[in-house]
């Protein structure tokens, strides 16, 4: 098992580099050919300063476009439940029917069956994550906006503080030894414990580098395709050969809305997975 999570990380990990490299040769055929198209998508994909702020202790807390919009998305997400649930009603309707559905399929296909009865504990983390998450990617579509969970930071942020709530919860259930004692497979020589902590340790972090390039990398893929496609354009300098590029355009746009619901549901379903195996009574 640890063996395959390592090498799942590397894979992950040259899929970004894959991705880099491409980025970066399709923005410099585009720039090369006239700049128009790269300057377009490589504005949803790398952080854009909007507010320039001093660097204090090393720390630079200049405003970019993806804490800006990691604020709306916030902002958004407190409106839409503040607003659909301020009135208690027996039947919800509208948007507080689409959130009410969204949760209880979340809780019942997610939490309970990876997390059991004690993983309700954990909802109010999840829930969050895979609205947040969901409208993080979701807004990156919409033109002039950009893709927060585009940025390594941010979905590194995300998958350490599922790592934190995972040792959390370990922790309240098992107790700080309990939890500890939880990284060691039962049954092992005890010759073999000092070599498996180690590598115990190594898989968990593995698993969350994973988590956290698996987000970043699918959200940045679609982006960087469509500028790679659009590259064309200017590369041939024709206007006769947009139709075709144009309409691949369209179709990975419409494939980048699923992606952006699969993307969150799938972040959220390892977390889960993570966190139940963190309060689980299997040793």
């Amino acid at each position: 098992m640890t063996e395959h999570v390592i090498e799942h990380s590397a894979d992950s990990l040259q899929t970004v580099q894959h991705i880099t490299q491409t980025a970066e040769h399709a923005a410099n055929a585009a720039e090369h050919a006239g700049g128009g198209g790269a300057d377009f998508i490589m504005h949803h994909i790398l952080a854009q300063p909007v507010l320039k702020l001093p660097t204090v202790f090393g720390i630079d807390l200049t405003i970019t476009n993806h804490i800006l919009m990691m604020w709306i998305v916030s902002a958004l997400l407190i409106l839409a439940f503040g607003l659909s649930f301020r009135r208690k009603n027996l039947v919800p309707k509208g948007l507080a029917n689409a959130l009410e559905a969204a949760v209880a399929y979340l809780r019942d296909d997610i939490i309970i069956p990876n997390m059991g009865k004690d993983g309700m504990k954990y909802a109010p983390y999840l829930l969050t994550a895979f609205f947040f998450v969901l409208l993080c990617n979701l807004l990156g579509l919409v033109p002039g906006a950009a893709t927060a969970t585009g940025n390594i930071g941010v979905t590194a942020t995300l998958a350490l503080l599922t790592l934190v709530v995972e040792q959390i919860a370990g922790i309240k259930k098992h107790g700080v030894w309990g939890n500890m004692k939880h990284l060691i497979p039962g049954g092992l020589p005890v010759f073999l414990i000092p070599i498996m902590i180690p590598v115990e340790l190594v898989s968990m972090m593995a698993k969350h580098i994973a988590l956290a390039i698996r987000l970043f990398a699918n959200m940045i893929a679609g982006h960087i395709t469509i500028l790679a496609i659009m590259s064309l354009i200017f590369i041939f300098k024709s206007w006769l050969i947009a139709p075709a590029p144009l309409l691949i355009i369209i179709f990975c746009a419409l494939l980048e809305i699923l992606i952006a619901f699969i993307q969150a549901y799938v972040f959220t379903i390892l977390s889960a997975v993570f966190i139940g195996a963190s309060i689980s009574d299997e040793h």
